[in-house]
């Protein structure tokens, strides 16, 4: 067991739902520790872990594994025992676990995908994204390469808040600054929105929640409600369902707690 299993929390929100995505285990980018602090002040009845949890990638090229990765494992284990519903939606990062759908580890789910039925009755298809991505199905070189670059972004974000917080500056991305302007970029962000919204409507559902692009965000432009979960590499954020069955997006990317709004954020198709 690991350091923060000697500690049973108890948590300040608790929701009905919460959906966590793109934790990349085993990259030097997660930020793991950020995401232990949050949970242990955020609860939920049900709990969606959205892909890429685990950075098959990263590990295969360079394994690294951190007391607080094996920490975050053994703290979804222990809230699988004590009651909570636990279903992981394994990502392209985390592709290892798609021979094991419908299986069950240590009382978590895996699935390739599935319907979360909402408080108020609505139906949403939870699913990862990169069965949607087309660099991802179709160039996957191309896709490791911009792994690559994204990882040399974090390590430069790491460069510059190092200093911003010497200043007492708060935190701020490069990587998001830079991608967000690339009209391709952003123009690929909307093309993935847009085929997801239509991934739901096939399945009957009224909207969709899903991860993948490290791009956090809650709209109903392409007339369905569209939900991404964002990461816990760069924006360190979370979807969280009320009981009364409304959703809000939770950032957790400084030091000191704190709960606002996440704005739009950076895209990787990871």
């Amino acid at each position: 067991m690991g350091s923060d299993s000697l500690s049973e929390e108890s948590p300040e929100r608790h929701f009905r739902t919460l959906f966590i995505s793109d934790v990349h285990l085993g990259a030097r980018g997660s930020q793991a520790d950020r995401l232990l602090d949050f949970l242990r002040s955020h609860d939920a009845d049900t709990i969606y872990l959205v892909g890429d949890i685990v950075d098959g990638w990263a590990l295969k090229s360079n394994w690294y594994w951190p007391q607080t990765h094996n920490d975050f494992v053994q703290k979804m284990l222990r809230k699988a025992r004590k009651g909570a519903k636990v279903i992981y939606v394994p990502g392209n990062h985390d592709e290892f676990l798609r021979k094991y759908y419908g299986t069950h580890f240590g009382g978590i789910d895996v699935v390739e995908n599935t319907v979360h039925t909402g408080a108020d009755g609505k139906r949403y298809l939870v699913i990862h994204g990169d069965i949607f991505d087309l660099v991802v199905q179709n160039a996957r070189w191309l896709a490791h390469l911009g792994d690559k670059a994204y990882d040399f972004a974090i390590q430069m974000n790491r460069f510059v808040n190092f200093f911003r917080k010497m200043f007492g500056v708060p935190y701020w991305s490069l990587s998001q600054w830079a991608k967000l302007k690339v009209k391709k970029a952003v123009n690929y962000i909307g093309a993935f929105e847009a085929t997801l919204a239509g991934e739901a409507r096939r399945h009957g559902c009224d909207g969709v929640i899903c991860g993948h692009i490290h791009y956090a965000t809650i709209h109903d432009e392409q007339g369905i409600r569209y939900m991404n979960c964002g990461d816990w590499v760069e924006s360190c954020t979370a979807l969280a369902e009320h009981e009364d069955g409304h959703f809000e997006i939770i950032t957790w990317t400084d030091p000191v707690r704190w709960i606002a709004p996440v704005p739009r954020v950076t895209a990787r198709a990871a």
